[in-house]
């Protein structure tokens, strides 16, 4: 395989602004499922910026969340951000003429931050950004970096939030199961153009974070949104993947209604409202965010105290451009609170890549992608590595453990900042 002749994506490329036709077949492609719904989206103080160009944040959880920006931004076109695996299933030319840009996940990309300002001051849309760049795993709020923070003081647009919720509760990534319940959404300006130029960063961030917060069980539960489902608890397993009764992980399973671990035999039944009762016993955690942070509280103890790692036997692809995967055969996947490590034979070169600490403030993770198996996808400017896993359920684990070896490495460098700045004053 000549690597010399696999046509990369180009991400320089000027977007365009989507057509009117577009615009509306688009709108008309998510009507019918907003109506099944019953959805609703209330817009606040939205009058002034009607027909103007803004930067919008949305927060992420499943697909559903494109029909509702869709309709909250009727008739209006918008330019909005995919990843490239986006573009491989909904084709290039389609998602180029709809006015979709293309991105590789946790990369630092300058041509799509001069693109994102060209669609708002030459071709004055609306830029929809989903700046967790990921779906929730447990309704809860993502990660966002502070570089969100500075790309909105550059651009001096005004700025503006649809926060979303029950499209996470409808469809949780680990169960692929559409239940069509009802979502809605609240639509309001976050930040005039003037009041960006006067925040710092610092400033911005915290207000971003604050109106991104939001946990979509909690949510399901306090309004009573039933979801009746029989199968509503398959594929839990994936994120409950560690026993909250002995302790074990990967041994955890689920069927029709029930989790229950392989190793001790407790069971515990998801009820119409998303809480977890066990069948015998005490319940541990009734609310299902509640377990998944002892889990990345226990992952963030591994992390701490230098025991955690992680190594796998991978099967190994590559997304250099839009039009296909290409299959590198096996591999080896190494995380460590120095970094990841992947090792193997990509385009009939040796492949030893590693990313280190600092470079990864999280990870694309995907639960049983296209019916092919969990894997995380780690990229670099030109490709991204696909690694699909031998070791069951270990990718909610993996994606605590990115976000936590940040974490702990960034303390670190600011620690190290601190005390050299300390030297020299003395």
């Amino acid at each position: 395989m000549n690597e010399d002749k696999i046509k990369h994506f180009d991400f320089a490329k000027k977007p365009h602004k989507p057509s009117f036709m577009l615009s509306l077949a688009k709108h008309l492609l998510c009507f019918g499922d907003l109506k099944k719904r019953g959805a609703q989206i209330r817009k606040h103080d939205m009058e002034a910026l009607e027909g103007k160009p803004y930067l919008l944040l949305v927060n992420h959880a499943s697909m559903a969340d494109f029909s509702l920006m869709l309709r909250a931004t009727h008739p209006y076109p918008v330019n909005n951000v995919m990843t490239l695996e986006g573009f491989n299933t909904y084709t290039e030319p389609l998602m180029r003429s709809l006015g979709v840009l293309g991105k590789r996940k946790f990369v630092s990309d300058v041509s799509l931050v001069r693109n994102i300002k060209y669609c708002l001051d030459t071709l004055h849309t609306i830029f929809v950004l989903f700046p967790e760049a990921r779906y929730s795993l447990d309704g809860c709020d993502s990660y966002i970096p502070d570089s969100l923070g500075g790309l909105i003081r550059l651009l001096r647009v005004p700025v503006v939030m649809l926060k979303i919720h029950g499209s996470f509760v409808s469809q949780p990534q680990w169960n692929k199961i559409d239940k069509k319940t009802y979502v809605e959404a609240d639509m309001y300006p976050l930040f005039a153009a003037d009041e960006v130029r006067a925040l710092s960063v610092d400033e911005i961030m915290a207000k971003v974070r604050d109106a991104f917060r939001c946990d979509d069980f909690a949510w399901q539960y306090e309004n009573r949104i039933r979801i009746d489902h029989p199968r509503r608890a398959e594929g839990l397993h994936a994120l409950l993947y560690k026993c909250a009764a002995c302790g074990a992980e990967g041994l955890t399973d689920s069927a029709g209604d029930t989790l229950f671990c392989r190793k001790c035999g407790k069971r515990w039944r998801m009820d119409e409202y998303g809480r977890l009762h066990a069948e015998t016993g005490e319940t541990e955690f009734a609310h299902i965010p509640d377990w998944s942070k002892w889990e990345r509280a226990c992952v963030r103890k591994e992390v701490r105290d230098g025991t955690y790692r992680f190594e796998d036997e991978i099967r190994l692809e590559t997304l250099p451009g839009s039009k296909r995967f290409y299959r590198h055969g096996k591999g080896t996947f190494l995380q460590t609170p120095e970094g990841i490590t992947i090792r193997g034979n990509c385009y009939g070169k040796p492949l030893d890549l590693f990313k280190g600490a600092l470079t990864l403030p999280s990870i694309h993770i995907e639960y049983d992608y296209l019916g092919r198996g969990d894997c995380a996808d780690v990229s670099t400017p030109d490709d991204s590595y696909w690694c699909y896993f031998t070791k069951r359920d270990c990718v909610t684990k993996l994606s605590f453990a990115t976000e936590e070896i940040f974490f702990l490495a960034s303390e670190q460098l600011k620690e190290r900042k601190e005390a050299s700045a300390h030297e020299k004053d003395r």
